[in-house]
């Protein structure tokens, strides 16, 4: 290069030219926040709950430690609880067919090879590993409420009553469906799971947020949840019978662990949206809602 042209597109001048346009992309970012705050603000959010990140985490987690808990079901519960299980289950992910049918022999009568393989030891791991999709979880509604990490930690009962919590809702829920009929059914479910997710925020949070703000997450998330499972009847017992066709029992468990995944997804998003709400709209003076500390603090 001559040296006039080194002179010309030297440092100085690449720093000059990144400093303009850097100073350029602040003032276009200024102006987006300025006229729709409310969507900038939700990717922001969006961007440091890190959505396809935390929902993987909380998936593979829930995935991982349900396959041993239906085994533990299976070898310890009563014939009426596995039972329920079973469909619940069915009725969550819409198995049909050769899918229910497998998830049915799960449960079916215990031998005593089986209860000495999996051995009460080994039921009480399985539910000790399970706070792991607690913990993912809390930190989920730590990110979507922007909480500093050097916050109070969380007492670890809270975790273990959380997974009592989801138990309880998954025994419930497939017995709702069957005997109130769909549509009531749905809507019981619907206002169930309103109520779960604004508890479920509120226990993982350690109570550092009111109860008027947790809300919109709850609700959103309830909506989120509820369609994916209207929608899990019509597209699940298709995927799954061509995943099976394809690939056999592997197959299942890829198209299973990716409806997980999409699930997770709505439920970081719901839970993030409704903390842009709660703490950037009107919502904010009607709920109470106290501005977040600082991200240092």
């Amino acid at each position: 290069m001559p040296r006039r042209a080194s002179r010309v597109f030297g440092p100085s001048w690449w720093r000059a030219r990144t400093g303009g346009w850097a100073g350029r992309l602040r003032t276009l970012g200024a102006r987006l926040r300025t006229r729709f705050p409310l969507v900038t603000a939700l990717v922001e959010r969006m961007v440091s709950v890190n959505i396809f990140d935390s929902a993987t985490r909380i998936a593979a987690h829930s995935f991982l430690t349900a396959i041993p808990l239906l085994f533990v079901l299976g070898a310890y519960a009563p014939s009426a609880l596995k039972d329920q299980v079973a469909v619940s289950v069915s009725a969550v992910f819409g198995l049909t067919g050769q899918e229910k049918a497998q998830m049915q022999q799960v449960f079916q009568p215990p031998t005593a090879e089986l209860r000495q393989a999996t051995g009460l030891i080994g039921g009480l791991m399985v539910l000790l590993s399970a706070t792991a999709v607690s913990r993912a979880v809390q930190r989920l509604c730590r990110r979507a409420w922007q909480l500093p990490r050097s916050g109070p930690s969380v007492a670890a009962w809270r975790w273990l009553a959380w997974i009592a919590l989801w138990l309880g809702a998954l025994f419930v829920q497939g017995l709702l469906r069957n005997e109130l009929g769909t549509v009531l059914g749905f809507l019981i479910s619907l206002l169930m799971q309103t109520a779960m997710w604004w508890w479920t925020q509120h226990l993982l949070l350690g109570r550092l947020i009111r109860w008027g703000p947790l809300l919109p997450g709850a609700v959103i998330t309830a909506l989120a949840v509820s369609g994916l499972s209207v929608a899990a009847h019509f597209y699940m017992p298709r995927a799954l019978d061509r995943a099976l066709d394809a690939y056999g029992a592997v197959g299942s468990v890829f198209v299973l662990l990716s409806w997980l995944i999409v699930l997770c997804v709505a439920i970081a998003v719901g839970l993030s949206v409704g903390a842009v709400l709660s703490q950037t709209t009107s919502l904010r003076r009607r709920l109470g809602t106290v501005p977040p500390p600082p991200k240092g603090a």
